[in-house]
C-alpha cells in the first residue's frame, strides 16, 4: 500500500479482515440455529416417549382386564342377554307366530322409556364387560 492518510487507514480492511468479521457474525447465528434444532429434536423425542408411554399403559390395562375377566362370566351373560331378541325373532319366523315379534318390539320400547341415566349405566356396564373403551365417544355419536 502506498501512502494513505491515518484517518483513512481505519476504514481500509483487508480480505482477511472481512472473513474474520463474517465468521464472527456467522458463529453466533449458527449456534442459535443449532440450539433451535437440538431443542426441536428433544421436543420431538419427548412427544414420542409420551406416546410410547400411553401405548404401554394401554397394553398394561388391556392385559390386566384380560387377566381379571378370564374367570368371569359377565361377558358371556351379556352375550346371551343381547342374543335373546335375535333368537325370539328367529323362533317367531320359524313358528309363524308374529305375536312374539310384537313382544320383542314392546320390550325394546320399554327399554327406550327407561330414564336416560339408567340407559347410560347399562351401556357402560355392558361395554366394560366386553372391554370396550372410549364409551364417552360412542355415547356422543348416539345423539
Amino acid at each position: 500500500m502506498g501512502y494513505v492518510p491515518i484517518n483513512l487507514r481505519l476504514y481500509i480492511l483487508r480480505e482477511d479482515d472481512y472473513m474474520s468479521i463474517f465468521t464472527a457474525l456467522i458463529g453466533p447465528v449458527a449456534g442459535l440455529a443449532k440450539s433451535y434444532l437440538t431443542n426441536k429434536a428433544e421436543e420431538k423425542q419427548a412427544k414420542h416417549q409420551a406416546k410410547m408411554s400411553v401405548i404401554q399403559n394401554d397394553a398394561d390395562w388391556e392385559s390386566k382386564m384380560a387377566d381379571a375377566s378370564k374367570d368371569s362370566w359377565k361377558d358371556e351373560f351379556w352375550t346371551i342377554v343381547l342374543a335373546i331378541p335375535i333368537f325370539m325373532v328367529g323362533y317367531a319366523i320359524a313358528a309363524n307366530d308374529v305375536t312374539i315379534i310384537s313382544r320383542v318390539s314392546a320390550g325394546f320400547a320399554a327399554l327406550e322409556d327407561l330414564p336416560e341415566w339408567y340407559q347410560y349405566l347399562l351401556f357402560i356396564a355392558i361395554s366394560s364387560s366386553f372391554g370396550v373403551r372410549g364409551v364417552g365417544k360412542i355415547m356422543g355419536m348416539r345423539k
